[in-house]
């Protein structure tokens, strides 16, 4: 089962990387420190060498007469014996003890190669996913960005790298031809063109493509005449390209022969089938990404008619009954409510305050072995809290209860999850399918009923929480919780709830969910008798 626990990549959650610009921040004026100190030193060293200079340049001028002075004798001495000694232990200080020692502390918290391969990763998956294309991410123009950042030529050719060394030719092409890019309008770079080109060419080729993979060829020797892997590369495209003309010229050949013409009657057949089948055959990934950019299926005017917005007090509660909550509906099958204003600033930031210690690379439980691993495709750090961490906890989770009418102290903990930029967490069900008997074995308390999911940052772009089969999308709002089931009153699981969590394209995303379970709703949620009542 895929659903147990938070995963996280090699990609720091936004929470943890704020800590690490604060890091370089104390690192850049220990580094000035430093260049003070060795400023200070030469400037020593130069009034020195100035000193010398003007007193050398008199004493050549009649060695003998100079030294003929006693004073000036007795000095001379004392500069060779003593003064330049003195120097020699100038210029041999080393000032870089207290920069050295201060990077030396700081970097036990510097990211890894993996970090910094999970975040080239997390871009390009975020250029898949919102389809932005090469340009606008190096460029910086993203939607609701505030500090625009400017990719270098050296930047997109390292994510051109990470790509080809993860045999993403796909990827590699569109970095490798952006950093040509940028080469070609003029920006300054330490970075030879050739080398780019040859990437760029292997990845075309790898893909098919060996026309262009000739063409890009072509323009490395015509900068580079002697480099041996293109002129082998030249070759063997050359014959692969002859060659595929030759399967394309025989293939024409034979059809025609065969004299094979599809009618028009055909064609038009197989457009209205296409049509009526287009949804159903939209591979579960893409419905995924069109909901996380805003597209997708719409609801028809008829169903909107019936979500409602309202004052809520869940059965006359005494809590809510002067002070109703406001609720609003968000979609209709599956049954998904959301709650405004319904966690306080003051609430987000002590839960915020208590998680952020605790977050941790989180693991999946795999369904087969049951071993708790990390995962590509849940990408967050997450926490859990008790209501002995904090007594605001327990008041938090008391309102869930006083709200949904279900038994808290059958609940899995308040787990508190913050998602970077690229987190995600791809489609996957709530609860323990059929098929997952031992699911939740170990807790004793059943399946999971419901999930209460509390938003706790505003989400520049991205971030939405979808739910692909039925074409829903619920956008993070700061201080809101969406409610759902996951199974139907007769306790069968709602195969409608699968839900994912979009990648963060700009900001930051902090949640808290809340895995309800069965044991104890017996009194409160009384069974159903039809499979899907």
């Amino acid at each position: 089962i895929c659903i147990v626990f938070f995963c996280f990549s090699a990609l720091h959650p936004t929470g943890q990387m704020t800590d690490l610009l604060y890091t370089e921040k104390d690192l850049v004026t220990s580094l000035k420190d430093y260049i003070r100190a060795e400023e200070n030193k030469l400037e020593r060293v130069k009034r020195w060498a100035d000193k010398m200079d003007s007193l050398t340049a008199t004493a050549t001028q009649d060695p003998e007469g100079f030294l003929g002075h006693p004073v000036n004798a007795f000095k001379l001495m004392k500069r060779l014996n003593t003064e330049w000694g003195d120097l020699e232990s100038l210029v041999l200080s080393d000032t870089t003890d207290g920069f050295i020692s201060n990077l030396t502390i700081q970097r036990q918290h510097f990211p890894t190669e993996e970090d910094q391969t999970g975040a080239a990763k997390a871009l390009l998956r975020l250029q898949d996913t919102y389809r932005l294309d090469a340009n606008t991410i190096s460029t910086g123009d993203l939607p609701g960005v505030t500090h625009k950042s400017h990719m270098t030529v050296e930047d997109c050719f390292e994510l051109g790298k990470i790509a080809y060394s993860d045999v993403d030719y796909y990827h590699t092409e569109l970095w490798m031809a952006q950093a040509l890019k940028q080469l070609d309008e003029g920006e300054e770079s330490p970075l030879d063109k050739v080398l780019v080109l040859d990437y760029l060419s292997y990845a075309i080729y790898q893909q098919g493509e060996i026309e262009r993979a000739l063409e890009y060829t072509r323009k490395l020797l015509s900068l580079d005449p002697e480099h041996q892997r293109a002129k082998g590369n030249l070759k063997y495209f050359e014959f692969q390209l002859e060659k595929q003309r030759k399967v394309e010229e025989e293939k024409a050949q034979k059809q025609k022969e065969r004299g094979k013409r599809e009618t028009t009657e055909t064609k038009k057949e197989k457009k209205k089938s296409k049509a009526q089948t287009a949804f159903q055959l939209i591979p579960e990934r893409k419905k995924y990404e069109m909901l996380c950019r805003g597209e997708g299926i719409k609801m028809t005017p008829r169903r909107q008619s019936r979500l409602f917005c309202r004052y809520y007090d869940n059965n006359r509660n005494p809590k809510y009954l002067l002070a109703p909550v406001k609720q609003q509906d968000e979609w209709d099958r599956p049954y998904i409510v959301r709650y405004l204003d319904i966690i306080s600033d003051k609430e987000i930031e002590r839960v915020k305050q208590l998680a952020k210690p605790r977050l941790r690379r989180a693991t999946i439980s795999n369904p087969i072995t049951g071993v708790l691993e990390t995962a590509s495709y849940r990408i967050s750090k997450s926490a859990w809290l008790t209501g002995y961490d904090d007594p605001m906890i327990d008041m938090i989770n008391q309102r869930i209860e006083d709200l949904t009418g279900l038994e808290m102290d059958t609940a899995e903990e308040l787990q508190v999850a913050n998602y970077g930029v690229g987190g995600q967490y791809e489609p996957h069900f709530d609860f323990g399918r059929k098929d997952e008997p031992d699911a939740f074995k170990e807790l004793g308390t059943g399946n999971r009923i419901a999930t209460w999911l509390f938003y706790m940052s505003d989400v520049a772009a991205g971030g939405a929480t979808v739910f692909p089969d039925v074409g829903a999308a619920v956008w993070p709002k700061k201080g809101t919780a969406v409610f759902w089931y996951n199974l139907f009153a007769s306790g069968e699981g709602d195969y409608s709830t699968r839900h994912a969590a979009c990648p963060v394209l700009v900001g930051n995303k902090w949640v808290s969910n809340k895995w309800i379970h069965e044991r104890g709703q017996e009194w409160r949620r009384p069974c159903g008798l039809s499979e899907s009542e």
